[in-house]
């Protein structure tokens, strides 16, 4: 069975589900410092304390920049693809903050699998960052990747 056959034959299945991943305020403030945004619920400590979440967040941006981070290509493993290349989202929806020193993993489920020729099929990704020990999810986003093989 060819790449694109064996990823046709996932499609509406979970493909992984990653480690989880620390997010502390020392990557919550690099964030802020590539970004330019140091909004105080996200960087002043202090006064994050006293907010509505009793301490500092992530950027809802940050969570989702984490997604290949948190799948680092486990999905892909065993499906006999050469590249994957981020084509874009579909959506996304911020649905809990990740508050700093909070543990976040990603379920990755595949939607479909669309043949695009010239041994490249387009493949439409679930992913779902859990925030351990929280009921709600942190983000739901449908991503796209250009797979080769």
């Amino acid at each position: 069975m060819g790449a694109a056959e064996t990823m046709r034959a996932k499609v509406g299945q979970e493909l992984a589900v990653s480690d989880w991943l620390l997010v502390d305020q020392a990557r919550i403030d690099a964030f802020a410092a590539c970004t330019g945004d140091h909004q105080w619920i996200h960087v002043d400590v202090e006064r994050a304390a006293r907010g509505p979440f009793g301490g500092t967040i992530a950027h809802g941006f940050l969570t989702l920049s984490l997604v290949p981070v948190l799948t680092g290509g486990t999905w892909s493993a065993g499906l006999g693809l050469e590249a994957t290349l981020n084509y874009g989202l579909d959506r996304v929806r911020f649905l809990t903050p990740v508050r700093a020193g909070s543990r976040v993993r990603n379920r990755v489920s595949l939607v479909s699998a669309e043949e695009r020729g010239a041994g490249r099929t387009l493949l439409c990704l679930e992913n779902t960052v859990e925030i351990e020990g929280e009921a709600k999810p942190a983000l739901v986003a449908t991503t796209l990747a250009m797979a080769f093989g």
